[in-house]
């Protein structure tokens, strides 16, 4: 049981990683560093949308509107980190 739980704990590590890769590159685009007219560059954009998408847009739909300020990656960052806590304290040391 305790492999699951290490497995989950690194899926969400990835997570996070990929959360934050898609922040700074909605920011590169934004500012016209990088080009989505590239092949490269919009594929991956479209895969990173893909997997970061379904769990931001619900966020996204509860948040208020603040103007063109995106905080839904902050809020699903932190999500993932207590999530992370909880399975670390409570839940991995009474798994055998």
């Amino acid at each position: 049981m305790r492999a699951i739980l290490d497995v989950i704990l690194i899926v969400l590590q990835i997570y996070t990683y990929v959360i934050i890769i898609v922040a700074i590159l909605s920011w590169l685009i934004a500012f016209h560093v990088i080009n989505v007219y590239n092949d490269l560059v919009r594929s991956i954009w479209n895969a990173l949308n893909a997997v970061t998408e379904p769990l931001l847009r619900p966020i996204r739909q509860a948040l208020p509107n603040l103007g063109g300020i995106d905080i839904s990656p902050v809020i699903l960052l932190l999500l993932i980190f207590l999530l992370e806590d909880i399975i670390e304290r409570y839940v991995y040391p009474y798994v055998f």
